[in-house]
């Protein structure tokens, strides 16, 4: 289709998309279910002191992280307080046992039907674990004085109806994922972060009024953030490929050769090892909270590992946290990177098909190149998720300003999610030879 030159190319595949019955019914049902996931954040669980909650969320980063998953959900109580965190975990549980247990191994190599059979798996282990982390998060909140004293048969009702908003949430990104555009799960997630934008500009507002340059130098902060962000994510290597091919025609054997690449991301990982580390971390401060004197009464040593392990200590305290927290991040990158790069198994692969890389011997020596090359690369995608995490203390430090933070891995999932939703939409029009949003 030819395109207007007065409209701007993201304007125009806008129109075009919405211009299509099949892409208009899919944008329109993604939309619908996020407004579902909205009205459902807001159905709330009794027995809660929500102001007393929203305190103890500022000060504790592993629920702020668990509150980014369910989309300001935890914050309210509500039957979706746990989002779709359980189901996450689940999957990278799942993706670790794979390698590990000789059956699922076997179910990954069965192609489409091994994998519906791993993703009922996953299903299943969502709910205890749902059940798990629901009961922790109502007795972490019952040490804090947030929820009040409850019955047993009202402990069991509260859990069994955030499992069950876990599960219906899971469901609703599946039906997306089925009937929509884009990644479910993501997308669900992408719109709590959308969510909290407008609470992000309440705040602004506020420091805007107490220091207008310190707002200023944030804004440039998180513009560059976001910035290395999309870079980072769509950054990789090509490495080149070749194929031999053979095929006989008129009882003669006649040999062609094909070139592609296969491209190694720089950051395979993901978020995941933010996450695995953003747990870890919080750790040693929720089981210090259990044996720490009182304030008013002399501290004694869990009270010096609380101070230690609070992410909003100033340096030279917040130095020892967010430079451990900088460690176990890259860390988790290369361990989860070289497991995900060991399952996909690329040099037996490329033998299979007859492919080899130029200059590289096939098999062994070819697994050794690519496994060089996946580690220079992963320690290049591990200092960027570093760095991405321990962003809200270097933007605290450079502007000045409390009252907002750089959420970098809320932008990392954002950004992701975006980049993938519109590569998806590019592809549909493509197919329907529309000019589409990227060049």
């Amino acid at each position: 289709m030819q395109r207007r030159a007065s409209q701007p190319r993201l304007i125009q595949a806008m129109s075009d998309a919405f211009s299509l019955p099949d892409l208009r019914h899919k944008l329109l049902f993604t939309f619908g279910i996020l407004v579902v996931f909205r009205f459902l954040v807001h159905v709330p669980l009794p027995g809660v002191d929500l102001d007393a909650l929203q305190n103890f969320f500022e000060q504790n980063q592993l629920l702020g992280m668990l509150d980014l998953f369910s989309g300001g959900a935890m914050k309210n109580f509500s039957i979706a307080a746990m989002g779709v965190y359980p189901y996450i975990t689940s999957s990278i549980i799942m993706q670790l046992l794979v390698p590990v247990i000789p059956s699922l191994q076997a179910l990954s190599q069965q192609g489409e039907a091994g994998q519906r059979k791993i993703n009922r798996i996953t299903h299943l282990l969502t709910v205890p674990l749902a059940g798990l982390q629901g009961y922790s998060q109502l007795a972490l909140l019952s040490s804090q004085d947030i929820v009040g004293h409850l019955e047993p048969l009202s402990i069991a009702a509260i859990v069994v109806s955030m499992t069950a908003g876990t599960i219906l949430l899971v469901w609703l990104g599946e039906l997306i994922t089925e009937r929509g555009i884009g990644n479910g799960i993501s997308i669900i997630i992408f719109g709590g972060i959308v969510a909290s934008l407008a609470e992000m500009v309440v705040r602004g507002e506020l420091a805007w009024k107490t220091s207008p340059l310190g707002l200023i130098a944030f804004a440039i902060v998180g513009a560059v953030t976001l910035v290395v962000i999309v870079m980072f994510i769509e950054a990789h290597r090509r490495i080149p490929v070749q194929y031999a091919r053979s095929s006989f025609r008129a009882g003669r054997m006649f040999r062609q050769s094909g070139s592609t690449y296969i491209p190694l991301r720089v950051n395979t990982a993901g978020m995941i090892p933010i996450i695995f580390a953003i747990a870890l971390m919080q750790f040693p401060r929720l089981l210090a909270s259990y044996f720490m004197n009182p304030i008013g009464q002399d501290p004694n040593f869990w009270n010096g590992v609380y101070r230690i392990f609070d992410s909003g200590a100033s340096a030279p305290l917040g130095l020892v946290y967010w430079g451990t927290y900088f460690l176990l991040v890259m860390g988790f990158a290369f361990f989860y990177t070289m497991i995900v790069f060991e399952q996909m198994n690329l040099p037996k692969t490329l033998q299979q098909h007859g492919g080899f890389v130029p200059g590289v011997r096939p098999g062994k020596t070819t697994a050794e190149y690519l496994d060089g090359v996946m580690k220079r690369l992963t320690f290049g995608g591990a200092l960027f998720l570093g760095m991405v995490a321990i962003m809200p203390f270097i933007a605290r430090g450079i502007t000045g300003v409390t009252v907002l933070t750089i959420s970098s891995t809320a932008m990392l999932i954002a950004v992701g999610v975006a980049l993938d939703t519109m590569k998806q939409l590019e592809s549909q029009l493509t197919m329907r030879r529309y000019d589409g949003f990227l060049k």
